[in-house]
């Protein structure tokens, strides 16, 4: 018997939860609806069983998570007990902060906007779409 051999399951959004991947019970179950958490290379519904050892694919907004299940909790705890839940692969780890540090480094294109464009900066749109 491995590590991550149990007979214990849980639900898959319920697990999300606990995990801290996400806020609420709900938003879990709408990302693994709309196809943004994989087990195992498949989509699934939120009600799925997860058993540890499963493989879990997680996209929250431009970051991606690749994780083996540890343990199951149906609570919610602290952080610390939340990371304990499951391990990451070190690619996804390395990838993750990657992207973090170019965002970090990258300007905001929309950053110099404030608000709506002046009286002058209508005219030089004007003038350099041709229009009027």
């Amino acid at each position: 018997m491995s590590q991550f051999e149990s007979t214990e399951k849980l639900r898959l959004d319920k697990w999300l939860w606990a995990a801290r991947f996400f806020k609420t019970r709900s938003l879990a179950a709408q990302a693994v609806e709309g196809g943004k958490v994989k087990l195992n290379g498949q989509r699934v519904k939120p009600a799925k069983a997860l058993h540890a050892g499963d493989a879990l694919e997680i996209h929250i907004g431009d970051y991606a998570w690749q994780v083996t299940v540890r343990e199951l909790s149906a609570r919610r705890g602290p952080a610390e007990a939340a990371r304990k839940l499951y391990e990451e692969a070190e690619e996804s780890q390395a990838l993750r902060q990657a992207q973090v540090a170019t965002r970090c480094v990258e300007k905001e294109p929309a950053a110099e906007l404030h608000g709506r464009p002046t009286k002058r900066d209508r005219r030089m749109m004007k003038r350099f779409t041709g229009a009027g």
